[in-house]
């Protein structure tokens, strides 16, 4: 099943606000700065990525390394914008772009966690989308009896429908095929 645009569009903005919001709190709880032209280049940079994605339902393997790839993205984002001396920031130094092992584990715990949480909850919405489907599908799909009938019913004097005449003494029976031979005449 596929996705149609605006629920394409939906879907990624959703990922895109819970990825940068996640991500904002995050840079700040670790003692790092945001400024506006980072968020605004990190939400893009989910957007777009969830917005490739998007068209059908996506298992943990699929979100797993995209979410690892937008969140090594959004760091380097926001580690250039950083604005801070790499003194007065405690715990969250770290030389040029490359992280300590303490972010490397923080980012590798967000991801596998982030994961496992938007896996659910894709599985889920697709269920439920295809629940509601099925029940609406029912709901939606009225059979449509003609005004008048009299006109479309074949008459008496109307031939019935053609059956080929090769068919009609084919005998079906069950089973594989057998083999036929040059001996078994």
């Amino acid at each position: 099943m596929l996705a149609t645009w605006p629920f394409r569009i939906a879907r990624a903005a959703a990922f895109a606000a819970v990825c940068l919001g996640l991500s904002v709190m995050a840079h700040v709880l670790a003692g790092g700065s945001v400024s506006a032209p980072s968020a605004a280049a990190a939400l893009a940079l989910a957007f777009g990525a969830a917005l490739a994605t998007s068209g059908r339902e996506r298992t943990l393997a699929v979100i797993l390394p995209l979410l690892a790839g937008v969140q090594a993205g959004v760091h380097v984002l926001f580690s250039l914008a950083h604005t801070a001396s790499p003194v007065e920031v405690g715990g969250h130094v770290h030389a040029g772009l490359l992280p300590g092992l303490g972010m490397l584990v923080a980012h590798g715990w967000a991801v596998g966690l982030t994961a496992l949480w938007l896996a659910r909850g894709e599985a889920a919405l697709w269920a439920l989308l295809r629940r509601l489907g099925a029940r609406f599908g029912r709901v939606l799909i009225v059979p449509v009896t003609p005004a008048y009938v009299a006109f479309l019913t074949p008459s008496a004097s109307e031939p019935g429908p053609l059956r080929s005449a090769v068919l009609r003494h084919v005998l079906s029976r069950r089973g594989p095929p057998r083999t036929v031979t040059a001996t078994s005449g």
